[in-house]
């Protein structure tokens, strides 16, 4: 069977060549490692906070060091904004001293960002992306907009007053569907909460999958101009005819698959006007009988010139997915020493427990990554991939594997009992285990491994720290009608796994032929009767990466689970992510035991930690205003997939929570 990266991975060495020797890359001249390190702290970029995620690079990383190890114990709260029922993840940007939120019922709200107090408040009709928005301004600074999805068009507003700028598309909004090369009727409002990134004067927009189903829309990548709204240029996730990887589909299918989704975030190279687009799975997520083949660009990370939409490279982490194993996060953008030589590399985390690293320009690996034999399906009708990658380096952060040895110990010993009779029927052959008519072990799950927004980097060092999520699931397929299951009970009476009614046939999916079987499979995250999950801790680890050797550094358990009388267990499924400061510390807050932590960066021990008042799934927010570093984090609800255990906590306010220093 042909490798599939190396057939299809098309490197323009031209674009690669002339990159490098105008913007640095890969050398083989010795360079100033203090240089590089100096240039990275004093880079102002790294000093704000106004783009989702810090910056179009999507490190989380901040260069302010007010607040470090020696004074973090003193941290407190400095203000807070209440929001009712809204968002509780979504990650603030600070523009000078103005942090613009959202608010109550999918407002926009500015506020000062020193007081909390509100400047302007913009009504939202319908879904706003809640994780974050897009600023930008021309290059004298008299026009300033904050672009961002509402109810699936993307939307214009004046930065200074939260009026909208009727010049923008018609009075203010685009229908992102419009550039999709189908009957967009067919399709409702594409509405997602990647919120895109700027590059100069176009924002890129990844369109999500309609539905998780057979029949979806394909997720192509749109590019528009701020100032006029007009569409500058489309890539098909989902190759049409003729394009580079259409021979990886059935030929029936190019005009009729959908998803291949850059649903979560992702990352621009502002130097050398590179977008990084980690990409996500076809559908159907768990059977693919109809879409046999690779299945390229799905699973894949995409580099393309952020100008025009053309592709640099590729690189796909999985052949033909039927796990769900969409790539989660942003690519993070780093200079390391390998090899004697300083090189510009992107760092991708995965649902696997797997970080791919390439350099930035050309997209060879750092490190060898390795076609291995996988074992295969017994369902018909489905052909899987013989082989999948396995990076050499750096070593999973992870757990991917989840036996009877296991099993959660804090769960009720029948409910243990029971459990382990069970396994005895599935499937259970480790990270690459295909779906199966009885019943296949998934681990981590489908949630993550790695999920957006929960990996951050310090680019001074080299370093990479990603929070991880171990969540077993279990996939199992059932024909049309023949009982699905759904997110009732577990295997104990709780959530996760239980008999209900069968859910209804799905209609098939276009040019699939007459003898496809449109098999169902309900999501399972085998959590049991108490809510906890079927697997012991940890539960979510924080890692520390050295990318400049590919080695682990520290690993420690990231937050408890409140109820359980035993530390250090790692918080159930925790969503958000972690900042590093270059006060030496990493802030991350957690959602089991709703906890705000700042870790050492160099050996993982918690400096201080600070109760929150509800579970948080956000990442946090580092900035600056009169000499005052401050650093803001959403919370609010219970959080995904909350355990039953001990006194339940109300479920907690949303609010907006901003610590500082003392004055």
């Amino acid at each position: 069977m042909p490798n599939v990266n190396r057939m299809l991975q098309v490197v323009v060495a031209a674009f690669a060549a002339g990159a490098a020797a105008a913007c640095g890359g890969a050398q083989e001249a010795e360079p100033d490692e203090s240089s590089v390190q100096q240039r990275a702290a004093e880079d102002p970029v790294f000093r704000t906070w106004d783009q989702y995620l810090g910056g179009a690079d999507s490190s989380q990383y901040s260069s302010l060091h007010q607040i470090d190890k020696a004074n973090v114990t003193q941290l407190d709260v400095a203000w807070t904004y209440e929001t009712g029922e809204s968002t509780r993840r979504f990650n603030p940007v600070v523009v000078g001293d103005v942090m613009y939120v959202l608010g109550e019922n999918n407002a926009l709200v500015a506020l000062n960002a020193a007081t909390g107090e509100e400047i302007w408040v913009r009504p939202n009709e319908g879904a706003v992306g809640d994780r974050g928005i897009n600023y930008w301004e021309s290059e004298d600074g008299s026009d300033r907009r904050l672009l961002y999805l509402n109810a699936g068009f993307l939307t214009a507003v004046n930065a200074e007053t939260g009026e909208t700028i009727a010049s923008f598309g018609e009075d203010g909004r685009v229908d992102v569907r419009v550039g999709i090369n189908r009957d967009i009727s067919n399709f409702r409002p594409l509405q997602t909460s990647n919120p895109g990134r700027i590059f100069e004067n176009l924002i890129i927009i990844s369109l999500p999958a309609q539905g998780a189903g057979y029949v979806a829309n394909p997720a192509d990548i749109h590019a528009y101009d701020v100032r006029t709204g007009e569409l500058a240029w489309v890539f098909h996730t989902v190759p049409e005819a003729g394009q580079v990887g259409a021979d990886t589909w059935p030929e029936a299918m190019l005009d009729a698959a959908g998803g291949v989704h850059n649903w979560s975030e992702l990352t621009v190279d502002e130097e050398r006007g590179i977008a990084y687009v980690p990409l996500g799975t076809a559908r159907f997520d768990f059977y693919g009988g109809n879409r046999k083949g690779a299945n390229l660009f799905g699973n894949s990370l995409l580099a393309l010139d952020a100008r025009t939409g053309e592709r640099l490279w590729h690189y796909q982490t999985l052949h033909h997915d039927l796990w769900d194993y969409d790539l989660p996060g942003a690519p993070k953008l780093l200079t390391v020493r390998h090899d004697g030589r300083e090189v510009d590399i992107v760092a991708q985390p995965s649902k696997q427990g797997f970080l791919y690293v390439f350099d930035r320009v050309t997209g060879e690996p750092l490190w060898p990554i390795e076609e291995r034999p996988v074992p295969q399906t017994d369902v018909p009708g489905e052909e899987t991939w013989p082989t999948q990658p396995f990076p050499t380096a750096p070593p999973p952060f992870a757990r991917q594997s989840f036996t009877a040895e296991d099993i959660n110990p804090f769960l009720p010993e029948e409910e243990q009992a029971e459990l382990r009779k069970r396994m005895e029927g599935y499937r259970n052959e480790g990270v690459y285990t295909p779906p199966s008519l009885q019943g296949s072990i998934q681990m981590p799950g489908h949630n993550g491994g790695a999920n957006w927004g929960s990996s951050a980097v310090d680019p001074t060092r080299g370093t990479l720290y990603i929070v991880s999520k171990e969540l077993p699931t279990l996939i199992q397929l059932f024909p049309p009608g023949e009982g699905g299951r759904g997110r009732g009970a577990g295997p104990g009476g709780g959530r996760g796994r239980g008999r209900g009614a069968p859910p209804p046939p799905p209609p098939p999916p276009p040019n699939a032929g007459g003898d496809f079987v449109p098999y169902t499979s309900p999501y399972d995250f085998m959590l049991m009767s108490n809510g906890m999950s079927a697997i012991g801790p940890p539960w979510s680890q924080l890692t520390a990466y050295d990318l400049n050797e590919g080695t682990i550094l520290w690993q420690v358990p990231h937050g408890d689970v409140a109820g359980v009388e035993v530390a250090d267990t790692g918080s159930q499924a925790p969503r958000g992510g972690p900042v590093v400061t270059a006060g030496g510390l990493i802030f991350a807050a957690t959602s089991s035991d709703r906890m705000f932590r700042a870790y050492d960066q160099d050996s993982g021990a918690v400096l201080w930690e600070r109760p929150l008042d509800a579970a948080s799934e956000g990442v946090p927010t580092v900035y600056e205003v009169g000499g005052r570093e401050y650093i803001a984090i959403a919370v609010g609800g219970i959080g995904l997939f909350p355990p039953r255990v001990g006194e339940q906590p109300e479920p907690g306010a949303n609010r907006y929570m901003v610590f500082a220093l003392p004055e």
